[in-house]
């Protein structure tokens, strides 16, 4: 019952927003009457549309643009559907060249369907509500406006994108205001700024991330645990180049089916070499460097690889979607036997390193095989049996996709949730019986014969810089200790205590801690500000009573201030938070 309750919910809202839309359009075309229209959907949480406009629109056109949405709303007039030929169509949107497009980019002898409001007609299936009065014009919001080419082809025009938010009711409306006001103070463009993390350089190349002194800190931090944990888990660590000849990539199959992700080839030695999309290829010739005995294996091979992918300027976004990334990339290579518990210790291990980083809701995703494949039957089906065994005997839960495994084998998406409820796709464990046929891998079995072993790629944290994108706007900025690029502060209240904090500040450095003296001639309530605003996770205040006693008074980003403390059992205290890595 409540599975049917929420369906009807969203499909109730699905058509809400979709009017909305279309009410939106109707008040842009008030506005501007020369507009040509492109497309409105509803989208989760709310609704675009795009417009090819005169001029680019401002704060006030926005405003103006809800004012006569109300009106439309309140007036009360019905959404009316008619089924029309192609003809009819065309002669109704003569005058719309993106209309037109569309129409005639339908299949032949297709109905066309039309909905009209008011004075405003689009070209459209449904479903909307039956009148306008059954939308609340106290519960939708124009958010923002962006640029979108037509039909997401970047040779296309540019058109202006209008977004909104529509809800059943004002408090609905408010709570997800109050939700997006926090993913903004979140978002890790801006936080990346003010924390002075990262950059990006248009002027020097679209979509590569340059670190910054505190987010190499904290990158560094990150790296040091992946490579300790990797280790503890029997891993080895590979560095393979950047680069590899075109037979690297025309064996692979990469310049076949993905040769539009990767960048040209440069010239070298009268041969052509391309910069690596991805790291695979590269541990299998470590591979095949070698005849491997079923005593060799299980080999698990883990890299730090950067690699470079071509992505479409208008896709780029902050660390989240960039063209140079460094991938947490892993392979296991062993045999038919060895598989189930392999796949089983992997998915434990990718848990244990999530819940490390303080995210505990995590759901799986299984995709099985689909139509056309590679591979056997009882290849695909030992693989897909020890995936759905390890997420049943870790109790995640899952879905099943079914056919939604690539063509060369099952897989396992593991989705996270952050502070906000926002669900992120990150490790992905999956089967690649490609691979090892086109590189013609084998090892030697106990009856001495060489047969084909099992390999499997698996991106844990996805790529670095993804997944610091995603770690920012979990914790707010506001990392954890041993995360955190500036782990304290010494803050002494006058310069008459400046020696004193010279030697404080020394005392923790010394054991290496993070630490920074702040010897500025600014007012200590300025310090302690500019502390906070950086998030630092404590700081050490030092006057006069704290002098006499060789102490400090220990106050942390969050919480009470620890008076008297002495500098021995501060020590101990960070420390202590550090090792245990403790999330707050």
């Amino acid at each position: 019952m409540a599975k049917k309750t929420a369906a009807k919910s969203n499909e109730k809202l699905e058509r809400i927003r979709h009017s909305m839309a279309h009410v939106m359009a109707e008040a842009v075309i008030r506005l501007f009457p020369d507009a040509k229209i492109g497309i409105g959907p509803s989208i989760d949480n709310g609704f675009y549309y795009d417009f090819d406009l005169p001029r680019p629109l401002t704060p006030e056109d926005m405003e103006k643009i809800e004012g006569h949405m109300k009106e439309i709303i309140r007036k009360g007039v019905p959404f009316e559907r008619k089924a029309v030929s192609r003809e009819e169509a065309e002669v109704k949107f003569f005058d719309q060249p993106y209309k037109l497009e569309l129409i005639r980019d339908l299949p032949g002898g297709e109905e066309i369907s039309l909905y009209t409001q008011d004075t405003f007609t689009d070209l459209c299936r449904g479903p909307h509500v039956e009148n306008s009065a059954d939308l609340n014009s106290d519960a939708f919001k124009l958010l923002s406006i962006a640029g979108a080419y037509w039909r997401g082809k970047e040779t296309n025009p540019m058109l202006q994108r209008i977004y909104g938010t529509a809800w059943t009711t004002p408090k609905e409306l408010r709570v997800h205001l109050q939700h997006l006001a926090e993913m903004e103070k979140r978002d890790h463009r801006k936080l990346g700024k003010e924390l002075d993390l990262y950059s990006t350089h248009e002027e020097a190349g679209s979509g590569l991330v340059y670190w910054h002194p505190h987010g190499s800190r904290i990158r560094l931090a990150i790296e040091n645990f992946w490579r300790d944990e990797h280790f503890k888990n029997d891993y080895e660590i590979l560095y393979t180049p950047h680069i590899g000849k075109s037979w690297l990539w025309e064996t692979s199959g990469h310049l076949d089916f993905y040769k539009e992700g990767m960048y040209s080839a440069m010239e070298i030695d009268h041969q052509d070499y391309y910069i690596k999309p991805m790291n695979c290829p590269f541990h299998i010739m470590i591979y095949k460097t070698d005849i491997r005995s079923y005593r060799d294996l299980p080999l698990r091979w883990a890299e730090l690889g950067t690699v470079y992918r071509y992505e479409r300027s208008g896709v780029l976004h902050g660390l989240l979607r960039v063209r140079g990334f460094t991938q947490d990339d892993a392979h296991i290579i062993c045999t038919p036997d060895q598989i189930e518990d392999e796949i089983l210790e992997v998915l434990r291990f990718s848990l244990q390193m999530w819940r490390s980083f303080g995210f505990e809701d995590i759901k799986a995703y299984l995709a099985t095989k689909p139509e056309k494949s590679v591979g056997s039957d009882d290849r695909w089906e030992k693989a897909g049996h020890s995936l759905s065994k390890a997420i049943e005997a870790e109790g995640l839960e899952y879905e099943v996709d079914q056919g939604g495994g690539a063509f060369y084998g099952p897989k396992i998406d593991l989705k996270i949730k952050d502070a906000l409820g926002r669900e992120w796709q990150m490790t992905t464990i999956q089967f690649d019986f490609n691979l090892p046929e086109r590189f013609d891998m084998n090892f030697v079995d106990h009856d001495g014969k060489e047969k084909r072993p099992f390999m499997v790629h698996r991106a844990l944290l996805g790529s670095l810089e993804r997944f610091f994108g995603v770690l920012i706007e979990h914790y707010g900025g506001a990392f954890p200790v041993w995360l955190a690029p500036v782990q304290a502060v010494v803050i002494p209240v006058a310069p008459a205590f400046n020696d004193y904090a010279e030697e404080v500040y020394k005392t923790f450095r010394a054991a290496g801690i993070r630490v920074k003296n702040d010897l500025s001639d600014q007012r200590m309530n300025a310090k302690i500000r500019n502390a906070q605003n950086l998030k630092i996770p404590y700081m050490f205040i030092l006057g006069d009573k704290e002098l006499n006693d060789k102490a400090v008074s220990l106050r942390p980003r969050t919480g009470e201030q620890k008076h008297g403390m002495p500098i021995t059992g501060a020590v101990r205290y960070i420390k202590d938070k550090i090792e245990s890595k403790e999330l707050i």
